[in-house]
């Protein structure tokens, strides 16, 4: 580690995951992609009619996973490498998708052909043998793009700002090895000029060769004494005329907790993880309400209709497409939580007509009451033209006076 930056040995995503606002931040968003359900949406009656892709989306997309897990591990590979893929499997007698395998991104190659043909080339993840699959046998969930055909991660986004944070966490964790202790100098009147002998009387020597100094056994020798967590605090005992004097380190601890404050206010604002997720800032809980519906709003609603455009492109057939079906994802189900925010949106839709009582009921997922679906709205809302009339009217209604 140089710097703050990973190792050759350690890669990016490993090296950015060590860091435990950037851990956060993934785990809150593949947690919230993880637990919205799918549903069919037909545009030109405004229903959900019942399909047999919701099996494979909300019961079980593949042998191996449940529903929650797919998604999640979609999201966390979109995050670390830009793009995240589901491979299509499709029953050869009917078309129709029956399983959805998420294959990691670093086995994924997009490609085009000379007629601007999208494919993607699949390293086996058992075998090692390459695949070359068309885009119809691929769902492509992407990050942030340039060119549209490949996503750019996060953590490739954030790298400055990553190893920035490295760098302050290697400094801490380096300062309190040393066991809390600023660095110093020690002084002597003593003559530590030429290099360490042994009793043989000849020069001792590291193990690359070099001749090992008078300063630096001295060094040595009070390092293993004094550094490192176990041995903060402990009484020196200096001989030789030997005076230690620590170099000033003003305000060292506060810098520690500024810096690491403003991290993770950097890598939640390139995440859009708002702050209160984090267990940082001191909202009021009505700030953290709001800030739950920003969330859905400016994060979650941007990846979710991604996956929704995807889904319907790829998993519906061209017919079913022409006929107004489309794949849609539930974002109700990330405000479950939130009693407050969600009894907020219910009333507002419930007033202005969107809702009718059985729709929000199915969407606590309770069952139907006797004359739920009809559609109220307040009379106060009327158009300017029809004031008069209306005026009229309830002058007309009232008893006369007496």
């Amino acid at each position: 580690m140089a710097a703050g930056y990973p190792a050759a040995a350690e890669d990016p995503e490993t090296f950015a995951r060590k860091l435990s606002t950037v851990d956060r931040c993934m785990s809150i968003l593949a947690g919230s992609m993880s637990k919205l359900p799918n549903y069919i949406f037909d545009s030109g009656t405004r229903e959900r009619p019942t399909h047999p892709l919701l099996h494979v989306l909300n019961v079980r997309p593949n042998e191996a996973m449940t529903p929650s897990i797919r998604k999640e591990v979609l999201e966390n590979s979109r995050n670390e490498g830009g793009n995240a893929y589901d491979w299509i499997i499709r029953s050869p007698r009917t078309g129709r998708v029956t399983e959805l395998i998420p294959v990691p991104w670093y086995l994924v190659e997009p490609w085009k052909n000379e007629a601007g043909q999208i494919w993607y080339t699949v390293t086996h993840p058992l075998t090692g043998e390459p695949m070359v699959l068309p885009q119809e046998d691929i769902c492509h969930y992407k990050g942030a793009t340039r060119d549209g055909l490949k996503g750019i991660s996060v953590l490739r986004r954030a790298s400055d700002t990553l190893a920035s944070a490295r760098a302050a966490q290697e400094y801490e964790r380096a300062y309190y090895e040393s066991g809390g202790q600023p660095a110093g100098v020690l002084k002597t009147d003593t003559d530590l000029g030429g290099y360490v002998k042994g009793p043989d009387g000849q020069i001792q020597r590291r193990t690359d060769g070099s001749p090992i100094s008078m300063k630096d056994a001295l060094r040595s020798e009070w390092e293993k004494i004094h550094a490192g967590p176990r041995n903060g605090h402990r009484v020196a005992i200096l001989d030789l005329g030997l005076d230690y004097k620590p170099i000033a380190s003003s305000n060292q601890e506060a810098q520690f907790v500024e810096s690491k404050e403003v991290s993770v206010r950097d890598i939640a604002r390139y995440f859009g993880v708002p702050l209160y997720k984090l267990g940082e800032g001191k909202e009021a809980y009505s700030s953290n309400e709001q800030n739950a519906i920003e969330y859905v709003v400016g994060t979650l609603h941007p990846i979710v209709t991604q996956y929704e455009e995807e889904q319907t492109w790829k998993l519906l057939t061209d017919r079913e497409i022409a006929a107004g079906l489309e794949v849609r994802i539930n974002l109700m189900a990330e405000l479950r939580g939130d009693s407050a925010a969600r009894m907020h949106i219910y009333q507002t839709m419930l007033q202005e007509g969107p809702y009718s009582v059985n729709e929000v009921r199915a969407l606590e997922d309770l069952p139907d009451t006797e004359g739920g679906d009809e559609h109220r709205a307040s009379l106060n809302y009327v158009p300017l033209r029809l004031w008069p009339e209306l005026s009229l009217k309830r002058a007309e209604s009232r008893p006369p006076a007496e």
